[in-house]
């Protein structure tokens, strides 16, 4: 068992070989594979690609690059399209002030949005955030406070403390490829010693390529070189990494047993 936890299977780079891609991943034991949104022009392809792969589900949501784009998107709406069978998480969302590609108080709307509808609907909310550490943690807290929800950080790179405080709200952590990376020594160090219990892997495909696979585009199989890198840090049995990690998808991402 191993789970890809996010994934872009309906982007660029992976989209047109996307069978190829999944057959590639099913070869080397993942398992499941969660298909990522980022602007609601997308919901109707990943939602489809879920029905159409018994080991593929989907998300909904507005990344924080394109909240400029999508200024009048309403809770409501987030919860509705959660209805369906396939979804299973809320986001990608957040914050990112790194690009900036979108107004700040824009971001930190549509972040409160997908709260309350990962509150509502009892989804877990898929987070993105970069340079953005103190008012994501600030957010995810003050949230909180009106009602408990869960989530994941994704793609994590930031520091131990945000870790902390994530773990501290409830939020697992998701390592990416990243961490395979020669100069992410910060990163080792806190994947080293994060909880197996909170500790998810992704690839984020086509984005961040692992080491051994850097340059190319991203894609689920991956996810496996990630694992196997994340165990010899850890001192772990490969295998217990895999299958723990799958186990704690499952868990957050309860929708899929169902």
């Amino acid at each position: 068992m191993l789970a890809d936890s996010h994934c872009h299977l309906n982007y660029k780079g992976v989209a047109e070989q996307q069978a190829q891609v999944l057959a590639r991943a099913r070869a080397r034991g993942v398992t499941a594979m969660l298909n990522i949104s980022t602007r609601e022009s997308e919901w109707d392809d990943v939602i489809a690609t879920a029905e159409r792969e018994p080991d593929v589900w989907a998300s909904i949501g507005i990344h924080p690059h394109e909240a400029d784009q999508h200024p009048d998107m309403q809770t409501a709406t987030l919860v509705d399209r959660a209805r369906h069978a396939r979804v299973v998480g809320l986001g990608e969302s957040g914050l990112d002030y790194f690009y900036d590609h979108s107004d700040r108080t824009r971001q930190q709307a549509s972040f409160r949005a997908h709260i309350a509808a990962a509150r509502e609907t009892g989804l877990p909310l898929i987070v993105h955030t970069r340079d953005a550490e103190d008012d994501t943690a600030a957010i995810l807290a003050e949230e909180m406070e009106q009602g408990a929800f869960t989530g994941v950080i994704h793609c994590f790179t930031g520091t131990g403390a945000f870790a902390d405080r994530a773990m501290e709200l409830g939020f697992f952590i998701s390592i990416s490829g990243i961490v395979t990376f020669k100069n992410a020594r910060d990163l080792q160090e806190t994947a080293a010693r994060l909880p197996i219990e909170r500790l998810l892997v992704e690839t984020d495909s086509p984005f961040l390529a692992p080491v051994p696979h850097r340059g190319r585009p991203g894609e689920p199989a991956f996810v496996a070189d990630t694992a196997e890198f994340l165990a010899k840090l850890r001192g772990e049995d490969i295998a217990f990494l895999q299958e723990r990690t799958a186990y704690n998808f499952h868990s957050l991402f309860a929708k899929t047993q169902a």
